[in-house]
């Protein structure tokens, strides 16, 4: 959770210190980092101050959802201490990332125990490192500026987190891209409004065609009547010249 949160890399949240937490002002600091080493078969926990680059030790706000995650595990320590008494490994005292015997989490064992949480769950195969990019995705498909993104995840320099993350940048100036082309589709504004404030007419063409077949009735009907004098007048002379013959 803390690593999807703040995107933190494995030695970074592993070397956590309670110390590094200001519940008071909401701060959290990363500066102490664990890393897993192995030398002719054998590992060793090396536990560092020095970070990766100077960038890398960073002061982030607390997050609320945080906060409650971390206090919430406080407790739980603190019950393990009292239920395990001398049982209970007080070496990693001042790490967040212990077991319930208080032994610290060691990164391998980390990464096992995530991609078995993975599979149980029927997630997406990702490695444990992939939330830090998920933190970066979610930032950067909301409208974080990069520069802030690399400020958050702690990268050396600007180029890294543009390098890495330009694909979804792309994605982010396609949304602008879009939304400058809505604004400026003047042609299709017009037709809309038009349309919208174009009255109904129907019923006006409705009565023009009523009109239209009341003239055209009219007009046959007075032709049919011409027709009908025509062929009476011929009948009357015919009739006539019959009668003169």
């Amino acid at each position: 959770m803390l690593t999807a949160m703040y995107g933190f890399r494995r030695s970074e949240v592993l070397g956590l210190k309670w110390e590094a937490i200001d519940f008071g002002n909401k701060l959290i600091y990363v500066r102490h980092k664990i890393i897993e080493t192995q030398i002719d078969g054998k590992r060793y926990i090396h536990k560092s101050d020095k970070m990766k680059n100077k960038t890398s030790n960073r002061v982030l706000p607390l997050l609320p959802q945080a906060e409650e995650l971390l206090l919430k595990h406080k407790e739980q320590v603190e019950n393990n201490k009292k239920l395990l008494g001398k049982s209970y490994d007080t070496r990693y005292l001042d790490y967040v990332c212990v077991d319930n015997l208080g032994r610290l989490i060691l990164p391998n064992r980390l990464s096992h125990n995530f991609i078995k949480i993975i599979r149980k769950n029927n997630l997406k195969h990702i490695r444990f490192h992939d939330l830090r990019h998920s933190c970066a995705s979610i930032m950067l498909s909301n409208g974080v500026p990069m520069k802030q993104i690399q400020e958050w995840l702690g990268h050396a320099d600007f180029g890294t987190t543009a390098n890495i993350y330009s694909h979804l940048d792309y994605k982010t100036k396609q949304n602008s891209a879009n939304t400058i082309s809505n604004v400026f589709n003047f042609n299709s504004k017009k037709e809309e409004n038009e349309k919208t404030n174009e009255p109904d007419k129907t019923k006006e063409l409705e009565e023009k065609i009523a009109k239209l077949e009341e003239q055209l009735k009219s007009q046959q009907e007075d032709e049919e009547y011409q027709e009908w004098l025509k062929e009476k007048e011929m009948r009357k002379k015919k009739r006539q010249k019959d009668f003169e013959m």
